[in-house]
């Protein structure tokens, strides 16, 4: 009998090994662009007829090719970027394989104008894989390569490819991504010869975004920036308050190469957590630049996934880049543009955290979290209201509005603060801290209380019940369904601690969606909001004073654990715009 294994034929090698590589037209696209990028472009011109299917036309200003570069650039495995193994490790270009072009010349007709600056023009023309002519060509420097006929050879694959419009919108896709990779180069794309989009080049990624997505939509992103070791993290995100308003957008490079990687992205969605409800996404354009050989590019057959030499590292520096950024004032939700109070009188937006929250407490003592209405500290909870007597000259006047919101002016605007959204943020962080480093002081009740529950509340408190005594709670089975309280913390005056553990434990049971994810996060997070002051509570100037010091104090001020905003930013350049003064 004859032997069951036998060699491909090259065609049909060439055609499995393009499968690799070439999807669909947005492939082609891609592998072309990239080509011209390597090549040094600065202005590259698409031209698409029939979604792709039927031709994709790609012309750079690059540095173009050779005759015999040219001939050779059509071979498997010829390129320009690497010579030895070694120089895999690092590579900084797009390119690198020698396999694009080759493979789409496999399956379909291709015709490459090139001309360096030191050459005449040459023209190349493949069909199949197969040299169909070479000639010379007058034409400037730079390259120019024309695919038509996409999988014309290969009927079972041409026939997968969706309709015109879909397969536009995927080539639009990718233009997108190498556009924000490359803000600097000029691109200019056209659908079946009708003009469809022309960004010139921009300064900086929120210019690129303005061009392709609106000023509007661009204006409202936050800038992050920093710097952690030899990784560089770089971009815009979502401010919480947006999230989930308009669809979802995410791009991530690495080193200059667009990539996937699922990793990165939920440490972003880390940082955002408390924050966000759960179930929605922020936006995220994300620029990561790192050491090369901390980086293999060479684990993908179309380059659109990297690995990574120490994955957790990089990831919690990309966490902590973003959560710095949602840390800042420029988080909360704006009416204009206004600047977190600093010591000093100035109110000029900061850029980090450290910035905005210069205006530190002193270090924790006997003294309360909010004074008396008489201004007079109560003797609990954790320095608050000393720092608010020690630095009150130091803050702006505050005013209370509706029993709910407080209101401070400053030299750029107006800052609306939510007194309940404000003090769970507050609280949240402080229990956190407490859940991280010990238990928290308690007081004990003079009269125990008495708590009667459901099945369910019973299971939840079991659950969690070594959470509650770090949290300062000292609660006791009764038999049954039924617990005794006996001590609690105290973090203001008017909080109820019988119903603030009625209602955690109820919220609990109901498994109620969080935007906070871990037993001690949803707990903690759950206690803040029920023990936080309430819309209605009263506030005297020394408790408005001490809550505005004590959320300046947070890590991300903008926001309550539940997503929403602690702080609604208003300039005085929005009123005035609003009552016709400009």
């Amino acid at each position: 009998m004859p032997p069951r294994i036998a060699v491909l034929p090259s065609v049909v090698a060439d055609q499995i090994a393009a499968g690799e590589v070439v999807e669909r037209p947005a492939s082609v696209a891609k592998e072309l662009i990239e080509n011209a990028l390597d090549a040094g472009a600065t202005t590259i011109e698409i031209a698409v007829v029939d979604g792709g299917r039927e031709g994709i036309r790609v012309s750079d200003d690059g540095c173009g090719m050779q005759r015999e570069d040219a001939v050779l650039s059509i071979a498997r495995h010829a390129t320009s970027k690497i010579r030895r193994a070694e120089d895999l490790l690092g590579v900084g270009t797009f390119g690198f394989r020698g396999e694009a072009l080759p493979a789409i010349c496999s399956v379909a007709r291709v015709e490459i104008e090139t001309a360096a600056a030191d050459s005449g023009g040459t023209r190349l023309c493949v069909t199949g894989g197969v040299v169909d002519s070479v000639d010379d060509v007058a034409r400037r420097v730079g390259t120019t390569v024309h695919v038509s006929r996409l999988f014309y050879n290969a009927p079972a694959r041409r026939k997968f490819l969706r309709g015109a419009r879909s397969e536009w919108r995927s080539v639009t896709e990718v233009v997108t991504s190498l556009a924000l990779t490359r803000p600097e180069i000029r691109l200019m794309v056209s659908n079946d010869g009708k003009p469809a989009l022309v960004l010139p080049p921009a300064a900086t990624l929120r210019d690129r975004l303005a061009a392709l997505l609106g000023a509007e939509f661009a204006a409202r992103l936050l800038e992050v920036e920093d710097v952690s070791g030899a990784t560089h993290v770089s971009g815009l995100v979502e401010r919480p308050g947006d999230v989930g308003t308009a669809g979802r957008r995410v791009h991530l490079s690495i080193n200059g190469r667009a990539v996937r990687d699922t990793g990165v992205i939920r440490a972003v969605e880390l940082a955002y957590r408390s924050t966000i409800p759960a179930g929605v996404r922020p936006t995220v354009f994300l620029e990561i630049v790192t050491t090369g050989d901390a980086v293999d590019v060479n684990v993908h057959p179309a380059k659109a996934e990297v690995r990574f030499r120490d994955r957790w590292q990089l990831e919690r520096v990309v966490e902590n880049a973003v959560r710095r950024t949602l840390g800042t004032v420029e988080a909360a939700s704006p009416l204009g543009r206004v600047g977190w109070p600093s010591a000093g009188g100035s109110s000029a937006p900061s850029s980090s955290a450290v910035d905005i929250l210069a205006l530190q407490p002193p270090t924790p003592d006997a003294d309360g979290f909010f004074a008396r209405p008489d201004d007079e500290p109560l003797a609990l909870g954790d320095g608050m209201a000393s720092a608010a007597r020690d630095i009150a000259d130091d803050i702006p006047p505050l005013v209370q509005l509706r029993r709910t919101y407080l209101l401070a002016e400053r030299d750029e605007g107006v800052l609306l603060i939510d007194q309940h959204s404000a003090h769970e943020r507050v609280l949240y962080e402080q229990f956190m801290r407490v859940l991280e480093c010990g238990a928290a002081p308690a007081q004990c009740l003079l009269f125990p209380m008495t708590l009667h529950l459901a099945p369910a509340e019973a299971d939840a408190f079991e659950e969690h019940r070594t959470v509650f005594e770090r949290l300062g709670f000292e609660i006791e089975g009764f038999g049954g369904q039924t617990l005794i309280l006996r001590s609690v913390p105290m973090p203001h005056p008017r909080f109820d601690a019988l119903r603030c553990v009625r209602d955690t434990l109820a919220a609990l049971a109901g498994d109620r969606a969080s935007s906070v994810g871990g037993k001690h996060e949803r707990l903690a997070a759950t206690v803040a909001c029920k023990a936080a002051i309430k819309s209605g509570d009263v506030l005297s100037p020394g408790e408005m004073r001490a809550l505005f010091i004590a959320l300046r104090d947070t890590t991300l001020p903008a926001h309550d654990v539940h997503g929403r905003a602690t702080i609604v930013q208003l300039s005085w350049d929005e009123l005035e715009r609003r009552f016709g003064r400009r």
